[in-house]
């Protein structure tokens, strides 16, 4: 099994690992499959390492990256406690299959009760069987206030792209 590390920004081969593993993400058709902008690769690692509510982990198969975890802190107003959103978990293709996923998603459960957090939250798109299956296997589910109301539905709204 790789070894899982707290993402460190400040060191080189993080911010490569980094980087490579989200554009491996972004190029796959449940990242997109447009990859990253220039902009987004210059810029992304030193605005995140500025943010106090980031947090991340890499997982490693001695020096070569396979596995990136990144999430965000936010605050549910409903329990007055913070809870932690995960943004992106990347498994290179290679790598698929062998619960890094498990681990990186074990990585921040056991950061989000360090930081007392009420829960976990993901979004993942509904056609990526795969890692539904995955979440499921670890007790990620849709969510209801109201059952009578339906699941909670995560809609967005773009604004502009420019840095």
């Amino acid at each position: 099994m790789p070894t899982l590390v707290p993402t460190d920004l400040a060191r080189p081969a993080h911010r490569a690992a980094f980087i490579d593993l989200l554009e491996h993400y972004a190029r796959d058709p449940m990242g997109g499959g447009s990859g990253l902008s220039a902009e987004v690769r210059a810029h992304l690692p030193e605005r995140l390492a500025a943010r106090v509510d980031f947090v991340s982990w890499l997982a490693f198969d001695g020096a070569r990256a396979v596995g990136l975890l990144n999430a965000f802190e936010g605050f549910s107003t409903f329990a007055a406690r913070p809870l932690l959103n995960i943004h992106d978990i990347v498994v290179h293709r290679d790598w698929r299959g062998r619960g890094i996923g498990r681990a990186l998603l074990a990585a921040a459960e056991e950061s989000a009760r360090a930081r007392n957090c009420c829960k976990l939250t993901l979004e993942v798109l509904s056609g990526n069987t795969t890692a539904r299956a995955v979440y499921a296997a670890c007790g990620y589910a849709p969510y209801a206030l109201d059952p009578r109301m339906g699941d909670a539905l995560f809609l967005e709204r773009k604004l502009s792209t420019a840095f």
